[in-house]
């Protein structure tokens, strides 16, 4: 029987159904988080330790929780999936994936750069270019949002919606990410979250917020929705545009109806988007990585 690590501080559901998944494709699974391994850089022995797999390295590792912390940290725990890659361990999604979705600078950028619809954003260093910018928002009517760099599930977001607002304008470590606030269609709040699979979209839902935040932890509504075809499109091309081999992308629609891409997740939840859909995600993303990435070795 082949072996899977899951990388995860906390299993909880997502964690279980992963594991069931894997084993009725005949595969185990440990749970393991990325703080207790290790690089041991010695003759004759394996550079990588991965506590449970000290005999030989898993089949593959399904990244589903990488912990925060501090800039070296989380460099340290991105570099364990980087050097399973290296050492031909399919990472699903694998280092450098999850580096470009948790910087969202980096999405921001990468979403512009393949052409894909996602709002005016400025990121800086200069705190006196940033209130600038802010305050010329302001006056033109628009609202912003301020963001951590690093950061989810709504956690650090501020909505600036006057000049009083400014005074608790505030960076992240020393950076700003301020964004155009998109104003959704139809009334109340919400967004689209689709789910990707190996350039597939498989599902999705709408989140109607009790706030401006559409965030299903913070309590936002999951409402089943059709998956139009430009929908579908446009969170296949964000997924291909951050090489990702799955993903959960949030779009807006806004008041003219255009869909905007607000946000691309490499370890997305999905609990919420099943109990809306006729799917079963952990048995799809357990069959894409096994068939198409272990089986083709």
């Amino acid at each position: 029987m082949g072996r899977i690590a899951i990388f995860t501080d906390d299993p909880g559901w997502h964690g279980k159904q992963l594991r069931r998944a894997f084993a009725s494709l005949g595969y185990s699974s440990d749970y393991l988080s990325l703080t207790e391994c290790r690089f041991t850089i010695e003759s004759g022995q394996q550079a990588l330790v991965l506590p449970g797999f000290e005999q030989a390295l898993p089949d593959a590792a399904f990244v589903r929780g990488v912990p925060g912390g501090s800039l070296e940290e989380v460099v340290f725990y991105l570099g364990i999936l980087h050097a399973l890659k290296a050492m031909n361990v399919p990472v699903y999604n694998d280092g450098l994936a999850v580096e470009r979705s948790v910087d969202k600078a980096m999405t921001s950028f990468l979403l512009h750069h393949a052409g894909l619809p996602t709002p005016l954003t400025w990121v800086l260093r200069n705190r006196v270019d940033a209130l600038s910018i802010a305050e010329n928002e302001l006056k033109k009517g628009h609202l912003l949002i301020s963001k951590p760099l690093f950061g989810s599930q709504g956690e650090g977001i501020r909505r600036i919606e006057k000049m009083t607002d400014l005074f608790w304008l505030t960076s992240s470590h020393g950076v700003y990410y301020l964004q155009r606030f998109v104003h959704c269609s139809g009334t109340g709040f919400s967004d689209h979250r689709v789910f990707v699979i190996n350039g597939r979209a498989v599902a999705a839902m709408r989140r109607r917020g009790k706030s401006w935040l559409n965030n299903v932890a913070r309590g936002a509504r999951c409402e089943q929705i059709d998956l139009e075809p430009n929908l579908a499109e446009l969170a296949i091309k964000a997924t291909a545009a951050l090489t990702m081999d799955y993903a959960g992308v949030d779009i807006i629609q806004d008041r003219a109806g255009r869909y905007t891409i607000i946000e691309v997740n490499s370890i997305p939840a999905w609990k919420g988007l099943e109990s809306v859909c006729n799917v079963t995600i952990a048995d799809l993303l357990a069959e894409d990585l096994i068939t198409r990435r272990i089986k083709t070795l």
